[in-house]
């Protein structure tokens, strides 16, 4: 299994080059399909990506797995949120359980849950909980920093390390999620951070906030700036002042998948601001994020454009948990059932479109 000790090892390995030999080996396979070229858009382009992630176009997705990262977030003292940090942890018991709403979006695509405690606040071991704590929740980002820069190397290399346990234990796609009362707000500041917007431009209503509860959720956000200056230019610093354990984990989720050649499914707000900050990191760790649907956040569609990426699925989710990274695999399953078993134009007998000028 892979490991990393430092930050500049796992930026590192993540930045290996894709392998582009394999990226048109898998076009050519689509291209061979009896089918219009380019007739499935994004579900073609996704997996000529994957190839070129994996370094084969022989693709195969079948062990699957969704990282659910947990923590508690300081900001909460601030009224961000129409409850406490008790339903975290309420939660983190129902993945667990397998009574979310994740895992039962997960039993029907077939993918594991994997539910870990990041920092949950005062949460006790729990059956079915992986414990990676960093800390017992963050601090409230308005007073000072979240957590030190030590936390927040320490929770990135954790991160990467789930990432790279999944993939030794054989996933070939990964799924991320989180679940942390207070997320919305430190996602919201560490993306008004990296794209230099104000803070009433990309904080939301969460979990539906009042008129006043959102009124109240800008100026946290505006205060934590404010206080704690965090620097665009240093992502480890963004984390550390105005993140979160989940927002630092979820990021190294994406840098150990880009090192282990597994791509990493980009679920909502929180783990694209995530994969944002990974990919301002290690730029090179890019070629592993794949987004599955543009969250109802104020932030979701320019966090997606920051990275270049585009959404399988708009459906106005902002669910959390995963819930739309698992939404998009049977996308996945089905691109990959077209690619890998569909007729050949010879097969057909038919002769093969060739590609037109102003077509594909």
């Amino acid at each position: 299994m892979l490991h990393f000790d430092t930050i500049d090892a796992l930026c590192a390995a993540a930045s290996a080059p894709a392998d582009e030999a394999a990226r048109a080996e898998a076009h050519r396979r689509w291209a061979s399909l009896a089918h219009p070229l380019g007739s499935l858009g994004a579900l073609e382009t996704m997996l000529e990506d994957a190839a070129a992630l994996t370094g084969s176009a022989d693709l195969s997705f079948e062990k699957r797995a969704v990282l659910v990262l947990c923590a508690d977030n300081g900001v909460v003292a601030r009224g961000v949120t129409q409850t406490g940090p008790e339903a975290t942890a309420a939660v983190a018991r129902g993945l667990a359980a397998g009574r979310s709403p994740v895992c039962r979006m997960a039993q029907a695509a077939r993918c594991a849950v994997v539910p870990v405690d990041m920092g949950i606040l005062d949460f006790a071991p729990t059956a079915g909980v992986l414990s990676r704590r960093v800390g017992n929740g963050t601090a409230d980002i308005t007073r000072g920093p979240a957590m030190t820069r030590a936390q927040a190397e320490q929770a990135v290399l954790t991160g990467a390390a789930l990432a790279a346990a999944q993939a030794g234990a054989g996933v070939r796609l990964l799924a991320t999620g989180e679940m942390g009362i207070g997320n919305t707000t430190t996602s919201a500041a560490v993306a008004c951070t990296l794209l230099g917007r104000p803070a009433e431009d990309f904080t939301g209503r969460g979990a539906g906030l009042s008129d006043a509860g959102l009124a109240c959720k800008v100026a946290a956000v505006r205060a934590a700036l404010a206080v704690n200056r965090p620097d665009p230019a240093d992502p480890l610093d963004v984390l550390a002042k105005v993140g979160g354990f989940d927002l630092a984990g979820l990021c190294g989720v994406f840098l150990g998948g880009a090192a282990a050649r597994v791509p990493v499914l980009a679920d909502g707000l929180i783990s694209t601001v995530a994969a944002l900050c990974a990919v301002r990191l290690c730029p090179g760790a890019g070629k592993a994020v794949f987004a599955s649907h543009v969250s109802a956040e104020p932030a979701g569609q320019a966090v997606l454009d920051a990275l270049g990426r585009r959404p399988l699925i708009t459906a106005g989710m902002r669910l959390g948990e995963g819930t739309g990274a698992v939404a998009s695999i049977p996308l996945w399953e089905m691109a990959r059932a077209v690619y890998a078993e569909s007729y050949s134009f010879a097969q057909c007998g038919v002769a093969a479109y060739t590609p037109q000028q102003g077509g594909v």
